[in-house]
């Protein structure tokens, strides 16, 4: 399983102190609040940042790293990842999951057990989420995301069952 997990995308200098502004991609902010480091994550460059402060200004967060105290330095942090670790991520509720966890699922026909594909990515819609499946033969299928569909999610074994296999026609 994912053990670090993008909590929150760096945005704009924040004052003049800086700070800069964190938009959590939880929706949640509380978690962010407590963190005392994180790892920067640019392109294929990481660094690691120790909070010298932060405060919630909602929906975001500001942040002060240390080695950046004013807006100028703070630009070239613009855009940068936000990793956290399992234990930092925003808390799950009951009966959720981490969209990290169910990348590389393979999907299960419920009928015969056949491995049709691969989850590739969840996808945040108006009318609810969607799996992204990489089937077989490499085409993908964008599926709903609800019990009618998807039932069997099983973490330990990577996998969960596909109903309705009509869906990705």
């Amino acid at each position: 399983m994912t053990e670090q997990f993008v909590a929150g995308i760096v945005g704009a200098p924040f004052g003049l102190k800086g700070f800069v502004k964190v938009k959590p991609l939880s929706g949640e902010i509380d978690h962010l609040l407590k963190l005392r480091s994180v790892i920067l994550r640019q392109g294929e460059k990481e660094q690691s940042l120790t909070i010298e402060e932060s405060a919630a200004i909602p929906p975001s967060v500001a942040m002060r790293f240390a080695g950046f105290h004013d807006p100028e330095a703070t630009k070239a942090l613009r855009g940068a990842e936000l990793l956290v670790s399992r234990e930092d991520a925003a808390p799950l509720q009951p009966g959720e999951l981490y969209v990290e966890d169910l990348k590389e699922l393979a999907v299960l026909a419920a009928d015969s057990g056949e491995i049709l594909g691969h989850i590739t990515t969840i996808i945040e819609g108006g009318g609810g989420d969607l799996a992204e499946i990489r089937l077989q033969n490499g085409t993908t299928r964008l599926v709903p995301f609800r019990k009618e569909f998807f039932t069997g999610i099983d973490l330990e074994k990577r996998q969960v069952i596909l109903h309705n296999l009509w869906i990705l026609e």
